[in-house]
């Protein structure tokens, strides 16, 4: 039990609040004078009807006695500060990673429901752009949160396989589909007559109503029809899984969006019965005037789906086949309306599980002011990025073993590239909140100084070079006395070991508030403060054997949990740069 835990622990029994709640009102105070943890009691003046200072002056002297490995406890105003015992604290953060290993971080989740995550989700026939990753990039992440706090997770690639871009795109290819660049670059050729298929609409509006038509055969099964959208979609998912592998990203299931159009005739049934459907404009529509939002389209004029449709039919397979604790969709933010009217038709449809649906979304990605468009032909190819990114980490990885004299082959430079490369590009998607936009910056991206993927693996990969030369030392073990470890009390260990102890609950926070970046700002706060230890304090060449060995253990427990972020991130660690 570390230290936090300790002190929820005491709090509970002295207040009777409810555990997760200390936990979750407990503070880091923004000055050391102020402790290593601050509780406010103006929750408990309430029941206690007490002034919160009372209630802090009283419990700081009951605390003070129960809690033996803190140096003290005070009152200041309406709040308890709780100072630390450093050394004893360290050295129980220390055997607690050393113990747990790589499930430190991990937890029991309270259900055996799954969590279903849906992200990624291309559309069939359009290019793998850069628009794609972040979702791609923030719901892997997230899959790998949940999973590491214990739930049965369900990555779900609901694929953009179905809609009038269909028709769109059949008639574009009979008028001007080339078949042996479709071969060739499938992706590309379909591209290009897409775009084309809009501007020559603009000239014939009677183009529209031709895709329209192919569309409504393609929903009624025509052979034709289907046949080529198979062909469309087969040739997609072949270069899409290139992406995927590059990015090591999977998947459990691939249902798209035509894997429910048969599901939804029952949908309409449901709707009816329970008297929600009626008429607007030739549609058949729910209205949702409760819920403050407009009416949602579930049957166009002309008999076809949309999304909405497509998405509640999506809802209720999931919820019989997987009984989900969650549903999460990892979408854009500018499809905020279209979950919000999903999620109230299922409710108004009297669906509780409707409530455990969520909608994360996230911001654009943009390069200067240049927009991304798939009917424009305006578009960053997602296996472009990810090459450039790993050429430029190479030109780089290759000057600095010249200049640093090491002995790396052009293969190993490869290797070392790949994976700072594409974790450059993941870590620039998952550094901030996920609603803020992000503006690609090459020399942010590779900056081995900055808050980036390059400077955590570099700090990485600095930690197992120390402990691969203790390891090659005569008489070396890994092994640590509890004596020696007390034998760490300075600002810079005591600063890595804050660090690593709150690493679990910046997991859990993640999870809470669906944002990776709590775990990546932690392994980035914990890479610096390592990087200051290592030029403060002497590790391999500390005479002190005891203390050697104890700060021996630290680094390794560094190690352990940056890998462990990296991991949960999805960044490829390296083990030397």
């Amino acid at each position: 039990m570390n230290e936090r835990q300790k002190l929820v622990q005491a709090i509970n029994q002295e207040t009777g609040l409810d555990i997760d709640k200390i936990d979750e009102l407990i503070e880091i105070p923004p000055q050391p004078t102020l402790g290593d943890y601050a509780f406010p009691c103006f929750v408990l003046a309430k029941t206690l009807r007490k002034a919160p200072a009372a209630i802090a002056a009283e419990l700081a002297v009951k605390l003070g006695r129960q809690l033996t490995d803190f140096e003290r406890v005070e009152s200041v105003g309406g709040y308890l500060n709780f100072f630390i015992s450093r050394s004893s604290f360290i050295t129980s953060t220390i055997m607690d990673v050393r113990a747990r290993g790589a499930k430190f971080g991990s937890a029991e989740a309270p259900t055996a429901d799954p969590v279903i995550i849906e992200y990624s989700s291309p559309n069939i026939a359009k290019p793998f752009h850069v628009g794609h990753a972040f979702t791609t990039i923030l719901g892997h992440s997230l899959a790998r949160i949940y999973k590491h706090l214990g739930y049965n997770v369900v990555r779900m690639n609901h694929l953009g396989d179905y809609g009038t871009q269909f028709g769109k795109l059949i008639v574009a290819y009979e008028m001007w589909g080339d078949e042996t660049a479709l071969q060739a670059e499938p992706i590309k050729e379909l591209l290009r007559i897409y775009v084309k298929f809009h501007t020559e609409a603009e000239k014939d509006p009677e183009l529209e109503v031709q895709a329209r038509e192919r569309f409504r055969r393609l929903e009624a099964g025509e052979a034709a029809e289907e046949a080529l959208w198979t062909r469309f979609r087969d040739l997609s998912l072949k270069e899409f899984s290139e992406v995927y592998e590059r990015l090591g990203v999977s998947f459990d299931n691939y249902n798209g969006e035509s894997f429910y159009s048969n599901q939804i005739p029952a949908v309409v049934d449901l709707l009816t019965e329970k008297g929600l459907l009626e008429s607007s404009e030739g549609a058949q529509v729910v209205r949702l005037d409760e819920f403050n939002l407009p009416p949602c389209i579930i049957l166009k004029s002309d008999g076809t789906t949309i999304y909405a449709s497509r998405d509640i039919a999506a809802v209720l397979y999931r919820y019989q086949q997987w009984h989900f604790a969650k549903n999460i969709y990892v979408v854009g933010t500018p499809q905020a309306l279209h979950f919000r009217q999903v999620f109230a038709v299922l409710k108004k449809a009297g669906f509780d599980f409707a409530d455990d649906c969520v909608h994360v979304g996230f911001g654009l990605v943009r390069f200067a002011d240049r927009k991304l468009s798939t009917r424009s032909g305006d578009v960053i190819y997602l296996q472009d990025l990810l090459q450039e990114a790993v050429d430029k980490t190479h030109e780089v990885i290759r000057a600095n073993a010249a200049a640093r004299s090491l002995d790396l082959t052009e293969e190993k430079m490869s290797e070392i590239a790949e994976k700072v490369g594409i974790g450059a590009v993941t870590y620039t998607f998952l550094k901030n909140s996920r609603e803020r936009d992000i503006v690609f910056s090459y020399e942010e991206m590779l900056d081995f100084e900055g808050d980036s993927a390059p400077y955590v693996l570099y700090t990485y990969a600095r930690g197992r070079s120390i402990l691969r030369k203790a390891a090659a030392e005569p008489g070396y073990s890994i092994e640590v006395s509890e004596a020696a470890l007390l034998r760490l009390d300075t600002d810079e260990e005591f600063a890595i070991a804050k660090l690593i102890e709150s690493f679990p609950q910046s997991v859990v926070k993640a999870a809470q508030t669906y944002e990776p970046f709590m775990v990546v700002r932690q392994i980035t706060q914990l890479a610096r403060a390592f990087n200051k230890f290592y030029h403060n304090e002497p590790v391999l060449s500390t005479a002190d054997p005891e203390l050697r060995q104890a700060r021996l253990a630290l680094v390794d427990a560094v190690c352990d949990v940056l890998y462990i972020g990296m991991e949960l991130a999805g960044i490829n660690p390296v083990e030397q740069m």
